[in-house]
């Protein structure tokens, strides 16, 4: 496994509106040019990390749109190849009709336009107990990116 000998760089406390978040999180990206981009949101309801495959432009996401090109964006990270390894983590189609889906799908619509090589991925964190703190820390995500 890699080690973790990579600078990273953290974003805080985002604001709660979609437009706001989403110019910081780009000002960001562009002032920084990382090589990829690990979005998270606290996620009280989940009990594992789940990694979110798509974002939607609108609020709702029926299964018919879930298979259509239209308004919908996908990371371009392989996530099975990211996720091999992992024991604690699922991989989720629901980012949440919130700030948390508009802002990454900001991300995604902005990186292929302006930053075609940097690669983006949005995780939710669920609030950390006993019960799974030690899969999430063996599962971290961020020592598998350092091997793409």
């Amino acid at each position: 496994m890699a080690s973790l000998s990579h600078d990273l760089n953290f974003l805080p406390r985002l604001p709660v509106d979609v437009q706001l978040a989403s110019c910081r999180v780009i000002a960001k990206i562009n002032d920084i040019q990382p090589n990829y981009i690990i979005y998270c949101a606290m996620a009280a309801s989940r009990s594992q990390l789940s990694v979110e495959v798509l974002s939607s432009s609108t609020s709702i996401l029926s299964l018919e749109s879930i298979n259509s090109s239209e308004n919908i964006l996908r990371t371009t990270v392989d996530l099975e190849k990211l996720l091999v390894s992992t024991a604690a983590v699922e991989v989720s189609y629901d980012c949440g009709k919130c700030v948390c889906e508009g802002v990454y799908y900001s991300i995604l619509d902005y990186l292929p336009q302006f930053q075609p090589s940097i690669k983006c991925i949005f995780v939710h964190v669920p609030m950390l107990n006993e019960e799974n703190l030690i899969g999430i820390i063996a599962d971290l995500i961020i020592k598998h990116l350092a091997l793409f």
